[in-house]
């Protein structure tokens, strides 16, 4: 195999790769073997014909195909061995050449990874974030509970009242005449919730179980059944049941029976606790964020095209592995949003380039700063990983490649990166 590079504009470049007649007579020998069970000439029991004969009544080249789709990832993969580029892309792959007795020539085209110029990224100014818990949100937690802990308690001795939950049958009609989806029989609707026309739930307010009322309304001018919208309607009522919901006081009771705590007081204490390190977490994220994006702005770096592209198929593929493990196909999710190929494609395109840039702005940064991480390092991770799925750290390492050992020193460097920007910013 022979190999050319040419050195294209905006990162990409071309590989001429040449095999050799030899190989390729090699590739359409295996193509005639594969093939010929599979091929019927007359006067010869099927598998049987002669190369030559095939050949004569369906053409020479009728085996340059095959020979071609098995010679060319074997060739390629000689070649990018062979050169000293950083490929970041899939191959545009074109034949140049296909004769027999001849070498096999081809080209391929790729995205070469952009070399990146840091701007300022030590001590980029950023806005600063509060972390504060307040006595609202403390409260907003100690109800989510008391919610989940609530009862359902039957009322028989009065009228619907606001924040009533009830069962109610309803048929509704347009001058006297019923629409669809305008009937039910034991629907529970809270009152209050608006989750009915406008005015529905009000006049709903004083009737009593058992009772039967006529409630009048009319269907919103923007209303998404086109047939309805701005009509008045007439819904006759009764209804069946009356409940409220009954939450659980916040005392101490509450406090020891919903938590390890005894006291009220100790339990917001920990609530407060557990906020505060929630928010710390998001500042943190949020911070990073800011500088890793002030960085990017800094920074000079042109994205071959080919590179997002390939950066948009791995974001596809990983989002159909997605679907797939919720029982969906990608195609049965075109279907249910109305989406396509095409579309999904532009959609994730800012994001696509979005992670290039950090990532190759944050490698530059590791580079510069001379961040190295050590095989030691590397044993610690696999040790945390290790305790997460429930493995012993030493059949994970077996089960670990060589590639994915220095995937993990990359993306350790990435963070350490990421870490050092983010202490060195100021926030204002």
């Amino acid at each position: 195999m022979s190999l050319q590079v040419e050195k294209l504009e905006k990162n990409m470049a071309k590989l001429t790769i040449e095999a050799s007649a030899e190989d390729f007579e090699n590739a359409v020998q295996k193509a005639y073997l594969k093939m010929k069970g599979r091929i019927n000439i007359p006067g010869f029991r099927k598998g049987k014909a002669p190369r030559k004969m095939i050949e004569k009544m369906y053409g020479q080249g009728i085996f340059f195909e095959d020979a071609a789709n098995a010679l060319i990832p074997e060739q390629y993969e000689k070649a990018i061995e062979d050169c000293d580029l950083e490929i970041v892309s899939q191959p545009e792959i074109d034949v140049v050449q296909i004769e027999s007795g001849k070498p096999f020539i081809f080209t391929a085209t790729v995205a070469v990874k952009p070399e990146v110029t840091l701007g300022e990224y030590k001590g980029v100014e950023v806005p600063k974030s509060e972390v504060e818990v307040t006595d609202e949100e403390i409260q907003a937690e100690i109800d989510k509970e008391r919610e989940k802990n609530s009862r359902m308690i039957d009322i028989d001795d009065r009228a619907v009242e606001n924040g009533d939950i009830i069962k109610l049958d309803f048929d509704g009609s347009v001058d006297g005449v019923p629409f669809e989806g305008g009937k039910a029989e034991n629907y529970e609707l809270t009152i209050g919730s608006g989750s009915f026309i406008p005015g529905f739930e009000d006049q709903l307010i004083g009737a009593k179980i058992g009772e039967e009322l006529d409630v009048n309304v009319t269907f919103p001018e923007e209303y998404h059944a086109k047939d309805l919208a701005g009509k008045a309607a007439v819904f006759k009522c009764k209804v069946n049941e009356i409940k409220v919901k009954e939450l659980p006081e916040a005392d101490d009771e509450f406090a020891s029976e919903v938590s390890e705590f005894e006291t009220m007081d100790e339990y917001k204490a920990d609530i407060k606790k557990n906020l505060l390190e929630r928010k710390e977490r998001t500042a943190k994220s949020q911070k990073e964020n800011a500088v890793v994006e002030k960085i990017v702005e800094n920074a000079t770096m042109e994205i071959p095209d080919a590179m997002v592209d390939t950066q948009i198929r791995n974001q596809m593929e990983d989002f159909a592995r997605r679907m797939k493990s919720q029982g969906l196909t990608m195609e049965q999710y075109f279907q249910f949003t109305g989406m396509d190929v095409d579309k999904m494609r532009e959609q994730m395109r800012p994001e696509a380039l979005k992670r290039i840039q950090n990532s190759l702005v944050l490698e530059a940064v590791a580079k510069a700063e001379n961040i190295e991480i050590s095989d030691e390092r590397v044993d610690e991770e696999i040790t945390k990983l290790a305790d997460v799925y429930k493995m012993e750290a030493d059949k994970l390492k077996e089960l670990m490649g060589e590639y994915e050992r220095e995937q993990m020193k990359k993306d350790l460097a990435i963070q350490a990166a990421v870490d050092l920007v983010r202490e060195a910013a100021k926030e204002v």
